[in-house]
């Protein structure tokens, strides 16, 4: 196969696509995401046969216990993919939204109306139910979609990709609004990433790895996010329950993921009241503790952190404490560290919470709430195509709003300008 034409195909059929698209009805785009949510179910063998393919690959190939749980399909999980169709097709449709409408001294009414992007192309590793949550974002804000999956999920995207087009071409939408590559070879990759012409932004999903890569190869657009360095800051004014909930929160809910806290910074009036009840909840939950002189001082089983453990994402039971001696300090830390994704703050003191949230420069800032909630879902988004820490267009969880741009609209009965 010779890639440089197949992605240039790819992209042809792509750009086609999402001129239909942008033409289509929200009735046209919530019937297709229905029609796939049911081809998906009718293809249920099919997607266990296919998954278990990539799973005694990927354990020939020695894939460790993680990564091979992400790969799998699950009744479960295929249940949660037909669920999510089913959701997105229930969120509004932010295409051709009209707003700030007004008239101008010239007599002419002025407004923006918010539209596809055009193309997105989306690479992610391991998990296949991905390809669903990118098909239906993308498709439900207009946007045809290039989905590249790993290698060691050809098999179980290959058998997606069949019934998004099954679903697709039931309502008379082009197959090609959807297209999920179907080499592995890593050229594929580089083609995508450089493929200005037809692919409006790339969005990456996975590793940091694959994150940097794409970050310094692309010529396209890219929305990401390299790092989840979170942190939680106990002030002065907290009130302790409350900071023992969020911290508790924050870092065991779940370990391997972007938004859970990685440093958590104690203001020195109060770290001798909440961090034993602290150490000893993260002892319970075996999590290993890193600490300045001053933690270590008060928690025996705080092992003394390095310079790297306050830039390090763990991804894992290990969190890094400081002791600072007020919200100065603890936002300079934060500005130093932080990889701009989510703060929070835990404090009772009105004026501290304001200064936190304006002054903190990341993605998601927030108030006595643990950064768990820096998600699409529980952001009323229905769902996220990932995550991003960069300042222009989409930042922070990217839904279906995120998936869009605006233009300038402007509405006249012959009016010419004197």
């Amino acid at each position: 196969m010779n890639i440089t034409e197949y992605m240039r195909q790819v992209g042809e059929q792509a750009r086609l696509a999402s001129r239909a698209l942008a033409r289509a009805t929200t009735q046209q785009k919530n019937a297709a995401l229905e029609a796939i949510a049911n081809a998906l179910e009718a293809a249920r063998d099919e997607l266990m046969t296919q998954n278990a393919l990539d799973m005694a690959a990927g354990k020939k190939n020695g894939l460790d216990a993680a990564l091979l749980d992400r790969l799998a399909l699950t009744p479960t999980r295929i249940d949660s993919m037909i669920e999510g169709l089913q959701q997105v097709a229930a969120l509004p449709d932010p295409c051709g939204e009209m707003t700030d409408m007004q008239y101008r001294p010239s007599g002419i009414q002025l407004g923006k109306m918010r539209v596809p992007l055009g193309v997105v192309g989306i690479i992610y590793e391991s998990r296949p139910n991905v390809t669903i949550d990118a098909a239906s974002l993308c498709l439900k804000s207009g946007n045809a979609a290039i989905l590249r999956g790993g290698s060691e999920a050809i098999h179980s995207n290959q058998a997606i990709a069949k019934a998004v087009a099954t679903g697709l071409a039931s309502t008379g939408l082009p197959t090609a609004a959807v297209q999920v590559i179907e080499t592995t070879d890593r050229a594929a990759v580089g083609a995508l990433i450089t493929s200005s012409t037809y692919v409006d932004v790339i969005v990456p999903r996975g590793g940091k790895g694959l994150i940097e890569r794409i970050s310094q190869e692309a010529t396209v657009p890219v929305i990401k996010h390299l790092d989840g360095i979170c942190h939680v800051y106990i002030d002065d004014h907290a009130d302790l329950d409350k900071a023992f909930d969020v911290a508790l929160n924050s870092k065991t809910h779940r370990y391997g993921v972007c938004n859970a806290m990685e440093t958590l910074l104690v203001a020195r009036s109060v770290a001798s009241a909440i961090l034993p009840r602290l150490g000893k909840a993260y002892m319970q939950k075996q999590v290993a503790l890193r600490g300045c002189q001053e933690t270590c001082a008060i928690l025996s089983q705080a092992s003394a952190a390095t310079q790297n453990d306050w830039s390090t994402e763990y991804l894992a039971p290990i969190l890094a404490i400081k002791i600072v001696s007020d919200i100065d300090e603890a936002m300079a830390h934060i500005a130093t560290f932080s990889s701009q994704h989510t703060e929070s703050i835990v404090t009772e003191n009105y004026t501290l919470a304001r200064r936190f949230l304006r002054e903190v420069d990341s993605s998601s800032v927030m108030v006595n709430a643990s950064t768990r909630f820096a998600d699409g879902y529980e952001y009323g988004l229905g769902a996220e195509i990932g995550i991003s820490t960069d300042k222009i267009h989409a930042r922070g969880p990217v839904g279906l709003e995120g998936l869009t741009s605006q233009k300038w609209v402007v509405l006249g009965d012959g009016h010419i300008r004197a």
